[in-house]
């Protein structure tokens, strides 16, 4: 029997813990946090004394200098942990490791790691003592990924609340929400963390969600995604809104899935002669890292005035913002309504509003 103690941490683990509510919150919470970030002073003191170590076992630039500059900007102090200058290469398992940084008392772990399902078994291991951020997890999750460009695409695209609205329960056409919008997700969904978590909250606002990519880079069961398919990218490219990009992932693939390079961008990458016949004021999106040349051509990437892969990273600080502080600035909340997704389940996580950024 478990005995009193502290409240069980929560956790941000796929696209399937932000429910339709908690989304909306989330959303509000980083349209906050993205104006602190326009302050001379871009700092509140919302998670003061609060510890926040990054666990990253797979090489990251963008998602982890931006958890590391969110968790400062909220006040909290940061360890970043390299596996390859820890214990790990001395053999020492992925369990001892978190459990030792855990046993100091630190208050969340954001973790990304090569294998899918690792954050869910480090927050099994901890039994719910930390709260475990998900930064991305072989081909399975990456929920604030999803959560920036969410946001990014609301913004833009004038889908945002108005001004005092908030959400207010109002589900996705009530408050931030991409209904109606035609999104297509291009490249390599089969190992694609990204694309899994995108699929799942953009459906939750609304859009209508076309994956494009060749037999050989969609998994091999898209049951439960709440997407179409084309395999014609010339075919449906004037009908998008949005053109979602994926990076070639060749670290998780074998050169039988794709053949040449050539062929692959003579079908779906994004060259100037296909981006002429872009819908007028679509808008273009790439998680980074991009091969220029490959998904997107320089020039389109360079000179599209509505290509927001730059502006995706600028508000991936504020969306992490939202997350710790929503993790660890408040007490916790009741569990919202799913989200439709493809995905592994995974506990929900979440809290109720007070002393957010003033």
């Amino acid at each position: 029997m478990r005995t009193a103690g502290p409240p069980r941490a929560q956790h941000l683990l796929g696209a399937e813990d932000l429910g339709v509510e908690r989304l909306q919150q989330l959303l509000d919470l980083t349209d906050s946090f993205a104006e602190v970030a326009r302050r001379p002073m871009p700092k509140v003191p919302a998670l003061r004394a609060k510890t926040v170590v990054l666990a990253f076992f797979e090489d990251s630039t963008r998602t982890r200098l931006s958890f590391d500059l969110a968790a400062k900007r909220l006040s909290a102090d940061t360890l970043t942990f390299s596996a390859a200058a820890s214990s790990l290469s001395k053999g020492e398992s992925v369990r001892d490791t978190v459990e030792t940084i855990a046993a100091m008392g630190v208050d969340a772990i954001v973790v990304r790691h090569r294998n899918a399902g690792v954050p869910q078994q480090v927050a099994r291991w901890l039994d719910d003592r930390v709260s475990v951020v998900n930064a991305g997890d072989g081909a399975h999750q990456h929920p604030t990924q999803a959560l920036q460009d969410a946001y990014t695409l609301c913004t833009h695209l004038g889908r945002a609340p108005a001004a005092g609205g908030g959400a207010a329960g109002g589900g996705a056409a009530g408050g931030w929400n991409l209904v109606g919008l035609r999104v297509g997700i291009v490249g390599d969904v089969a190992h694609s963390r990204v694309a899994r978590s995108a699929v799942a909250v953009y459906a939750a606002l609304g859009a209508t969600v076309t994956l494009i990519a060749p037999p050989t880079l969609l998994p091999a069961c898209l049951d439960g995604w709440p997407a179409d398919v084309a395999h014609d990218f010339d075919e449906v490219i004037a009908d998008l809104d949005v053109v979602g990009l994926l990076r070639l992932q060749h670290e998780r693939m074998g050169e039988a899935q794709i053949g040449p390079i050539s062929d692959y961008v003579r079908s779906y990458g994004l060259t100037a002669e296909r981006a002429r016949r872009l819908a007028p004021g679509a808008v273009i999106t790439h998680p980074g890292p991009v091969n220029r040349g490959v998904e997107v051509a320089a020039d389109v990437l360079d000179g599209c005035p509505t290509a927001l892969v730059t502006r995706q990273v600028t508000h991936g600080v504020a969306a992490r913002m939202a997350v710790l502080f929503r993790l660890l600035g408040e007490e916790p909340a009741a569990p919202a309504e799913p989200v439709p997704a493809g995905a592994a389940a995974g506990p929900n996580s979440g809290s109720s509003d007070s002393g957010g950024p003033q």
